[in-house]
């Protein structure tokens, strides 16, 4: 029989999905599940960007530039102009959401068994991108106990050797919610520079932030552009997960040129989805007001509810929308699973994400979870509701 390749065993399965089997059996059972594992907002995509896409008098659906639209990423750069960003268009590289993104900044800076320091946790498909590329992730550990802040930076000059090519932040972050503060990214933008690495930003987040705290971009530091790039997506922003539509932004002209040769090699990014995202930044403030209000609401009253349960300790997020929530349990892995498969409350379960898979460091978060605070609030306070009861059975 054929053998399958060791990067395809070594390939992690998404802590975020795996579980997907057990509440498809679950549902066949009659539960209802509150789905508190992924990043799927229930808010609505902006009608404008569903009304140019149907509205579209296009005749045939053809390839674009490899690199997206040239309209599009001309009004990619206003976007950003607005938010103090000065990029030029091309400077701008449209890919197939976020993740095509990452996978072709990987491409173009790193070869096999080259390293790149990420602070942990972080999101899962970091680890998938690493091991698809043939990379080493470097984990610097972060810690609940302190809201999971930026490790200080001698944490990372030690892991620095020749191999290192990179560091990767998510800010705001996935799946702590950390919001880097603009001292901890000029911290980041020194060592780099000291140790010419490139340092990579995934800010697929940036418009949720809350407490009246705002979002510093990398690409406002001065002085790093030979260094940064940039992730983003439409995916969270207007609630377009499955557009498909990200971009990598970069002043380095040497990089986006290697970029584009990855981004020619799979043709082009999805045409529908470019035009949904090109009437998307047309989304007026108010949109965005809303929403930030809703997730703040929905960000209080979920930690209030978890604060609530003995044993449970919950860092309290500054952006994005999610949280760790630490249990009084030996495996989460275990727990999650038995929650969908053995527990319900009147026929109501939940299902979420084991945090192991968000640590590459061996044993770190095995008794955590990430919930995405992404339901409405009274569905949040039946699901916490749930997990205490569980809580209470699962520990006998």
């Amino acid at each position: 029989m054929p053998t399958i390749s060791m990067k395809g065993q070594q390939m992690p399965a998404s802590p975020i999905r795996k579980l997907v089997p057990y509440a498809e059996e679950a549902v066949k059972k009659g539960k209802h599940i509150y789905y508190l594992n992924i990043g799927q907002p229930d808010i609505k995509t902006p009608e404008i960007a569903l009304k140019a896409v149907k509205e579209s008098n296009i005749d045939v659906i053809a390839y674009s530039r490899s690199e997206g639209s040239e309209v599009y990423r001309q009004k990619i750069s206003a976007y950003y102009s607005k938010h103090d960003i000065q990029v030029a268009h091309d400077d701008i590289v449209v890919t197939t959401g976020g993740s095509e993104a990452l996978l072709f900044a990987f491409g173009s800076i790193m070869d096999v068994d080259d390293e790149i320091i990420i602070p942990e946790p972080f999101y899962a498909n970091y680890n998938g991108f690493s091991t698809a590329s043939g990379v080493k992730v470097v984990p610097v550990i972060s810690k609940i106990e302190n809201n999971f802040a930026l490790p200080p930076i001698e944490e990372f000059e030690k892991l620095i050797t020749p191999k290192t090519k990179a560091i990767l932040i998510c800010n705001p972050g996935n799946p702590t919610g950390y919001l880097y503060s603009k001292e901890e990214i000029q911290k980041l933008a020194a060592i780099v520079k000291k140790h010419d690495l490139f340092l990579i930003a995934d800010e697929v987040y940036r418009e949720f932030t809350y407490d009246g705290n705002t979002h510093y971009s990398v690409m406002q530091e001065t002085g790093l552009d030979d260094h940064t790039i940039m992730i983003d997506s439409v995916s969270k922003r207007y609630s377009m997960c499955g557009a498909r539509v990200g971009c990598l932004v970069s002043k380095n002209k040497a990089l986006i040129q290697t970029v584009l040769k990855f981004a020619q090699a799979r043709l082009s990014p999805p045409t529908l989805a470019q035009i949904a995202s090109e009437a998307a930044l047309d989304t007026p403030q108010s949109y965005f007001d809303a929403v930030n209000k809703e997730y703040v609401e929905r960000r209080n009253t979920l930690i209030s509810e978890l604060q609530k349960i003995d044993g449970v300790k919950v860092a309290k997020p500054k952006g994005a929308f999610y949280c760790i929530v630490e249990l009084p349990v030996k495996n989460s892995d275990d727990f999650a699973q038995w929650l969908l498969e053995h527990f319900d409350v009147d026929g109501e379960t939940i299902m979420v994400a084991p945090a192991g898979g968000f640590y590459s460091t061996p044993g770190v978060g095995i008794n955590q979870i990430r919930i995405a605070y992404v339901l409405k609030k009274e569905s949040l306070i039946k699901a916490v509701n749930i997990l205490k009861e569980a809580l209470k059975v699962y520990n006998k």
